[in-house]
């Protein structure tokens, strides 16, 4: 399809006229977030997500508030930027003290390698964003019609290539952030806390450059903007679900440049056909040198032609779409005034998640430790908040967050082993020789009770579902396969359910009794597979909470009784197709009941 400016120029949209009218991301908020209230208005909140926050409420609270004639009982949720999820053991502590202070009490790690501080009342606010930058982070660009924050592996191996595919995204990361100054005004008081590598000079210059803001403009993206960085023998980033990739390319040990994937994006709305999900497609090769000139090109171009009147139809997987790959690459050419290189003939291969002991190049070790749904938090027997507090406080050493909501201590001294096994004893704290394969391998988005976005429960349902899970795939004698399970509450996708061996979306609500809401109905998605490269098709519709996993089990004893060799059970679910596996009988197929 021939690009036009057909759908950017349509009749814009709500939101666009709100970024418009924002000056920059400044006017609406500025006055209402120092207002004496505990909320701010839609168009405030819109503006609000780009300075990296989110207005919630406690959806168990709603009914009840609502029969008392009171108003919702509203917070924020706080998103920290970090980039390839690096961060020192101060920074940690910084956002554990926040979440303690003014928040609900937990941290969760993303599956974009961020902290989420949950339950910030708005009169803290200020005070709370100030703190984060202070100890070198931000929130500015973690939420927002911009690019998100960026995704690298976060392998501490300490060789030559993974540091310089860091050095990369975080380049990549400073030159694509905005650069109006609301942010620090809002604030900071105008006192400007640099927490990114210089962006530089622009690269690319188009007719369409804004004096302010030269790559984004006054109306910034059309959507949101993802980008990632992977190597083909860990794609522990899932580079396809992001709308730009870095696939790294290394020749005789040494990083040369990357293969540039574009248009990867899981959101859907059931209801409207013109929404699926997408997986990015290769575009072309650059040398390490081109990658902020050819990803400010993708930006440009998403910023031009996207889709500002449908936001269900405005990101970049639909221009990749709508147009075809060869157009895209013709339209990035004429932005770039030159032609560029086809990509390599290299693919994505394996993925990592980096948990347990592994050896750093320098000869110290780092430690992968499982976080079920990332939520950082103390009960009664495991303390891993307080324990992780305990761990950054007396070693002092870094840390990092990746895309499997998990978290890694680095640089640790040979010596200190012992001593930390002790300590992940004594809080508690579950290593991954001690979590099932299938458990390791699963996500969850947080959904209720704080998104407004979520159907029914995610994070809170899970963990039940994954206890009938364990037994069922040892009782089948399946519990050492890499099996991977994402929920999400809705069919945004924030836990990448679509491209997984099992996905499990939020289709339908539960109300209790007492009104509150509960588990209720999902969608379930086969096919997919851990290299994350392929989509998976819906195979159940409408299954309740309590039945997923008795609407699995035929198929597991399907593919315990007619695997090929070697046959991952997202291959095994792929090669048969789901109306095929919608035949099975589990009488018939499962003499081990």
């Amino acid at each position: 399809m021939e690009p036009t400016r057909t759908e950017a120029t349509a009749k814009p949209s709500k939101v666009e006229l709100t970024k418009l009218a924002s000056g920059y991301l400044k006017t609406i908020l500025a006055e209402e977030i120092v207002a004496d209230s505990t909320h701010i208005s839609e168009d405030a909140a819109t503006i609000l997500k780009f300075h990296g926050s989110y207005q919630q409420d406690d959806r168990d609270l709603r009914t009840q508030l609502k029969r008392e004639g009171k108003e919702k009982a509203f917070s924020f949720m706080v998103r920290v930027r970090m980039v390839g999820g690096r961060m020192s053991a101060e920074q940690f502590l910084t956002c554990d003290r926040l979440a303690r202070e003014v928040g609900n009490g937990t941290l969760r790690i993303t599956t974009r390698q961020e902290f989420q501080l949950h339950g910030i009342p708005k009169g803290d606010m200020k005070a709370t964003v100030r703190a984060i930058n202070e100890a070198l982070m931000s929130t500015l660009a973690a939420c927002g019609d911009v690019e998100r924050n960026v995704l690298c592996c976060p392998a501490p191996i300490r060789d030559e290539v993974r540091d310089a595919i860091h050095e990369d995204a975080q380049l990549w990361a400073g030159h694509a952030a905005p650069r109006s100054p609301s942010y620090w005004e809002i604030w900071l008081d105008g006192e400007r806390i640099e927490t990114l590598p210089h962006h530089g000079g622009v690269l690319v210059p188009t007719p369409s450059d804004d004096p302010v803001e030269p790559i984004y403009g006054k109306a910034y993206l059309p959507r949101k903007f993802k980008t990632a960085f992977a190597l083909p023998e860990d794609n522990c980033t899932d580079i396809h679900a992001n709308d730009l990739g870095y696939l790294a390319i290394v020749e005789d040990g040494r990083l040369v440049g990357y293969n540039v994937l574009v248009g990867g994006g899981l959101g859907t709305t059931p209801s409207a056909q013109k929404t699926f999900p997408f997986l990015a497609v290769p575009l072309c090769y650059v040398d390490r040198a081109e990658v902020r000139k050819i990803g400010e090109a993708v930006l440009k171009v998403f910023r031009d032609f996207g889709n500002r009147s449908d936001r269900k139809r405005a990101r970049l997987k639909y221009i990749i779409h709508d147009w075809g790959i060869e157009a895209f690459r013709a339209k990035i050419e004429e932005y770039l005034g030159q032609r560029v290189s086809d990509p390599k003939p290299v693919t994505v291969s394996e993925v990592e998640d980096h948990l347990g002991w592994h050896r750093q190049q320098d000869g110290k070790l780092f430690l992968g430790l499982p976080v079920e749904n990332g939520r950082l938090r103390d009960d009664e027997d495991h303390r891993f908040l307080s324990g992780l507090r305990a761990f950054f406080e007396k070693y002092g050493t870094p840390g990092r967050l990746t895309c499997q909501q998990s978290i890694l201590l680095m640089d640790l001294d040979p010596t200190w082993k012992p001593e930390i096994e002790r300590w992940l004893e004594e809080y508690g704290i579950a290593t991954v020789e001690q979590i099932s394969t299938v458990r390791r391998w699963s996500m969850a988005c947080p959904a209720l009770p704080t998104c407004g976005l979520a159907v029914t429960e995610a994070e809170r349902a899970l963990p039940s579902v994954m206890d009938e899970l364990e037994k069922e795939l040892a009782r089948q004698g399946l519990e050492d396969e890499r099996i991977t399970v994402r929920m999400t509450g809705c069919p945004n996708g924030c836990a990448r359910p679509y491209n997984s061996d099992i996905g499990l979306v939020g289709r339908a609500a539960h109300v209790n009794k007492d009104g509150t809401p509960g588990p209720g109905k999902y969608t379930i998605f086969l096919g997919g597979r851990a290299l994350n490269d392929r989509l998976n098709v819906e195979f159940k519709d409408y299954v309740p909470h309590d039945r997923i996993v008795e609407e699995l089990r035929p198929i597991f004893a399907r593919f315990r009784a007619e695997r090929m060799e070697g046959e991952t059970f997202g291959d095994f679910c792929d090669r048969l197709g789901v109306e095929e596996l919608a035949r099975s009988d589990v009488a018939e197929l499962d003499p081990v009941g």
